[in-house]
């Protein structure tokens, strides 16, 4: 799902459409300032998110779309490697500076 949440941001290059995500899916968390975030189990908030949907205003549309856009294409694999190994060796180097303790 947070694939095909991000390749339709990434493949709507004329910075229209409307995403609605699951709040359960793993890229909510990094898409819910644009994306219409609801509890797909709600059918009540799921008809309500999707009239929001179609009301949204074509330059409110575009607006969300592009900062979309524009963080999948800077939030990509790379950056996450890339965060993920320099977490890795921040933890690495608070460890190492903990004394250790003496074995009995």
């Amino acid at each position: 799902m947070n694939l095909v949440a991000k390749e339709y941001c990434a493949c709507r290059i004329d910075d229209d459409g409307v995403l609605i995500l699951s709040h359960f899916a793993g890229a909510a968390e990094q898409l819910k300032p644009d994306a219409l975030l609801v509890n797909p189990y709600d059918v009540e908030q799921m008809a309500d998110t999707i009239l929001k949907a179609f009301r949204l205003s074509r330059s409110e549309r575009g607006r969300r779309m592009k900062r979309m856009r524009r963080l999948v294409r800077k939030e990509n694999v790379f950056w996450w490697v890339d965060s993920f190994l320099k977490a890795g060796a921040t933890l690495g180097r608070r460890s190492s500076l903990r004394p250790k303790k003496a074995a009995r």
